[in-house]
């Protein structure tokens, strides 16, 4: 399969070093210094274009790719506030193609869908109030996390006392705490921590005047979300429309 990097910081010399290991070729490397080779012949001639980038290049990257009919898979977060109707225009009425996930990694996928079937069960149990934290590099410029909120949104949906997730405080190494965890009754709070060059760590918190159930999703590296973002690429090769990792996961 013929990739096309767009981004080339930490995670897509990460993407290239794997893809090149299952076999795949890197036609064209696309970052802030050389946005004239979307155009180019190389870039054109991508099977699918892996991107990486962040929440305010994403979406004009997506256009780029998709003028030339080029399959997109991308885990850039923070976009889609407001451009998830165009780009659902773009795959549902002009045929393009974008797989997207807030996280790649197998790991989050497999704690997703616990994260689902907790949350049923926890439905039950009106004792419990539930929390989310999510951590990682001082780099990340969105809070909470695609992650995050993603997590969260699943939570909402299978819990009847709760009926949105709110940004909560984001705590920084130098001390500095933003935000604030005033919320009400019906809100899941989302709280943030920046620190040093944590991969991500997610965790969601069950607790009652009895007891606490925590479950926890610890990235080691970011080799995981790499291996997913690949994995995820080799699916779009034969498949169209807007994918999500639902469609690569079948749990």
């Amino acid at each position: 399969m013929k990739i096309a990097l767009i981004g080339y910081g930490k995670m897509g010399h990460m993407i290239e070093k794997i893809a090149r290991q299952r076999g795949h070729e890197i036609v064209c490397i696309i970052d802030v210094n050389n946005q004239q080779d979307f155009d180019a012949p190389a870039f054109a001639s991508a099977d699918v274009a892996i991107e990486f980038t962040n929440p305010t290049a994403a979406f004009d990257n997506y256009q780029k790719a998709f003028s030339h009919n080029v399959k997109v898979v991308s885990g850039s977060t923070g976009w889609m506030k407001d451009h998830k109707a165009d780009v659902e225009r773009y795959c549902k009425e002009d045929g393009q193609t974008l797989f997207w996930a807030s996280n790649f990694s197998v790991g989050v996928a497999i704690f997703s869908a616990v994260n689902r079937y907790l949350a049923q069960i926890m439905n039950q149990f009106a004792q419990y109030d539930v929390s989310l934290t999510e951590t990682h590099h001082i780099h990340k410029l969105d809070a909470p996390s695609g992650t995050a909120i993603s997590l969260a949104d699943d939570i909402v949906a299978r819990l009847d006392r709760k009926q949105s997730w709110k940004k909560g405080t984001t705590h920084w190494d130098d001390g500095r705490v933003e935000g604030s965890e005033e919320h009400s009754a019906d809100e899941l709070l989302i709280n943030s921590i920046r620190h040093d060059e944590v991969p991500g760590i997610h965790t969601i918190n069950y607790d009652s005047p009895a007891d606490a159930i925590t479950i926890t999703h610890n990235a080691h590296s970011r080799e995981g979300f790499a291996l997913g973002a690949v994995l995820a690429a080799e699916y779009t090769l034969n498949h169209s429309g807007l994918l999500t990792t639902d469609d690569l996961f079948k749990f």
